[in-house]
């Protein structure tokens, strides 16, 4: 996890109180507990059984036909989109939110080839599967990159296209960010630790403010690494973070035919492997002011929202603000 590169952060650790210590969870993070029923879908993929996690919320307002698929980031778990689901379904919307394979609640097969294709597949085989033809893609994080694949992959599929913070703004090892290979981001995974997350989260996610309403996404996050299926959790997350770094989708915006809004936080400085960079390279990325202008650039007829204080989680760290941002958008 990418988060294990600040466990010695002097920078960070002056500041912050260590956490209490996450308990230890199941490898599909059971004993955690979501705001709606998981449903499970079956199925088989790469020849391998597998179940994929997902929230299918009815709308608690009046419904409006339509359906929110938000994909969660790397770091995160569809139980993060929580308050996002509920402003969703208070406006009419369907939404179904998953964890994709190899994260929080689904199952993290071994010796399966991690892909966007793949995952953009299996989202499009679970909306089949539940009858849902079309729907509105959002993608938090990791996310934007699954989200980015689905639409080009099933343009008929997406009625629109939502990036939030989304990763994959650039191509890290163009830039001259090191390739690690997935025997050294193990090891790295093995030094993950609670305070290196909320170091973490707190330096990039939330702008250097923290909220004791934070406290549970470290413990969900850490909580996966201190169970019985830590092994079977870190071999999934050094594959996935293999992923991230081997595929990139920028350099395909411009293929994308679906309308698209991109919400960025400008405080946001997210870059994996930004840490194997040397410094010259490293203090280039990230850099979401300008990156976000450029992704709505190079997609067609994209819409960029701006918050000029807020950081990766705009959804966690100023709900009712990216809320309306998002309705608006959602309702042209």
């Amino acid at each position: 996890m990418i988060f294990a590169r600040l466990a010695a952060a002097a920078l960070l650790g002056a500041v912050l109180a260590a956490p209490a210590q996450a308990e230890g969870y199941g490898a599909q993070l059971e004993g955690f507990d979501y705001p709606h029923e998981v449903r499970r879908f079956a199925f088989t993929s790469q020849a391998k059984p597998v179940e994929m996690a997902y929230m299918d919320v009815a709308p608690t307002g009046p419904a409006n036909g339509r359906v929110a698929l938000l994909l969660h980031g790397k770091n995160f778990c569809a139980a993060t989109f929580e308050s996002a689901i509920a402003a969703l379904a208070k406006a009419g919307f369907r939404v179904i939110a998953p964890d994709q394979i190899g994260f929080c609640k689904s199952s993290k097969p071994d010796g399966y080839q991690y892909s966007f294709h793949q995952l953009a597949a299996n989202t499009r085989a679970l909306l089949a599967s539940l009858g849902v033809e079309r729907s509105v893609v959002l993608g938090h994080s990791m996310g934007g990159m699954v989200a980015t694949r689905y639409a080009l992959d099933h343009p008929a599929a997406t009625e629109r296209l939502v990036l939030v913070n989304p990763i994959g703004l650039e191509d890290w090892k163009a830039k001259g960010v090191p390739y690690a290979t997935v025997d050294k981001l193990l090891e790295g995974e093995r030094k993950t630790s609670p305070e290196a997350i909320k170091a973490y989260q707190l330096k990039f996610y939330y702008s250097g403010e923290w909220k004791p309403a934070y406290d549970r996404w470290v413990d969900m996050a850490f909580g996966m690494y201190a169970g019985p299926g830590k092994e079977a959790v870190m071999r999934a997350s050094a594959l996935t973070s293999d992923m991230i770094f081997t595929q990139p989708v920028v350099y395909e915006f411009p293929k994308l035919k679906v309308p698209t809004t991109l919400i960025v936080g400008l405080t946001d400085r997210t870059a994996p492997g930004a840490n194997r960079a040397a410094p010259e390279i490293a203090k280039t990325l990230g850099d979401y002011p300008a990156l976000g202008k450029a992704a709505a650039a190079a997609i067609p007829g994209a819409e960029l929202i701006e918050f000029p204080e807020l950081g990766h989680s705009p959804h966690v760290q100023a709900p009712a603000e990216f809320e309306a941002a998002l309705l608006k958008a959602l309702g042209r």
